[in-house]
């Protein structure tokens, strides 16, 4: 499959959480000059976005909302987020001989936006060297040397870490290193606050220190990183399924049940007894040699270390 990555397709006017999209086109022999050399088989969805196929084309959410000069003419439910396939199909063309200034292969669609600067680049081999795309009014793309920076004053600190992964980060700001405008205190990753900011979505997506929303958000628009309107992951419909399904197997170290840890009874030597207090952990009678009349068992992470697991019984 021969893969394009495309620079921002936007709507006049563009909605400020919309998401873009990575091109390809697949027949055997189809411009193969036009491959990036960053382009992998693997694609993270947080960093491209949702992958779209259709008859010889495969494109990414970011790749089409960052390609220059390719707007949004259809409603939301035609072709790809609104993008046509016949104009994606220009856009093809118009990039194939444009060369990308960090691999130096063409089909580069993504253009620098500050004036009279000529870099164009592929969509990952920019975010890789460090260039910015935005994802709210016009979508504008910049390369490193131009991309917005922050002016922010750090509050010092000995040993910054990100407040999101607590691994060690620059104490001041830079391309991979974010800092909340409003507290000046908290510290991310990109990779790091670009998650968050897909999971909590618009609606949701604050500084988990100081908790701003207006101003942090602002920033983080500014900044490139993208924040989808829509629920937060958590109150999507089944986020929370796995909460109501009952733990229902065999936890001892040493299971004698020949059908299998998850096979149970109502009764009998295989009946299926769960923790009392936590209720995620479970044995089988015979298993944990419990007694036959026992009507309720404690694991012996609930019973405290070296007092064993307890049960009890109906009988005084």
């Amino acid at each position: 499959m021969v893969l394009f990555s495309l620079q921002r397709g936007h709507q006049e006017g563009g909605d400020m959480s919309r998401p873009g999209a990575v091109l390809s086109a697949g027949a055997a022999g189809a411009l193969p000059e036009r491959v990036s050399q960053r382009s992998k088989p693997n694609y993270d969805p947080d960093i491209y976005g949702e992958t779209c196929r259709q008859d010889r084309l495969c494109v990414h959410e970011n790749c089409l909302y960052h390609a220059s000069g390719l707007y949004q003419h259809g409603a939301d439910d035609e072709g790809f987020f609104g993008f046509l396939l016949p104009d994606i199909e220009q856009t093809l063309q118009r990039v194939a001989e444009k060369v990308c200034c960090v691999c130096r292969r063409r089909g580069a669609s993504v253009r620098c936006h500050r004036r009279r600067c000529s870099r164009t680049f592929h969509y990952p081999c920019g975010r890789e060297r460090g260039c910015v795309s935005q994802f709210f009014g016009e979508y504008r793309s910049f390369c490193w040397q131009h991309r917005p920076t922050q002016q922010v004053q750090p509050l010092r600190q000995q040993h910054p870490q990100c407040a999101i992964c607590l691994e060690a980060v620059q104490g001041r700001p830079c391309y991979r290193t974010l800092i909340c405008p409003s507290c000046t205190s908290a510290h991310f990753h990109r990779h790091c606050i670009q998650g968050q900011a897909l999971r909590a979505a618009l609606h949701h997506f604050r500084c988990p220190l100081c908790q701003d929303m207006q101003t942090f958000q602002a920033e983080m628009f500014r900044l490139g990183i993208k924040i989808p309107d829509r629920d937060a992951a958590w109150e999507e419909e089944g986020a929370f399924n796995e909460l109501s399904q009952r733990h229902n197997s065999c936890d001892a170290s040493l299971c004698l049940c020949s059908l299998g840890r998850d096979y149970s009874n109502n009764t009998g030597p295989w009946r299926m007894l769960l923790c009392s207090s936590c209720a995620s952990c479970g044995t089988h009678q015979r298993c944990s040699a419990i007694p036959e009349d026992a009507e309720s068992w404690e694991c012996s992470g609930c019973s405290g270390v070296g007092t064993g697991k307890k049960c009890s019984t109906g009988s005084p």
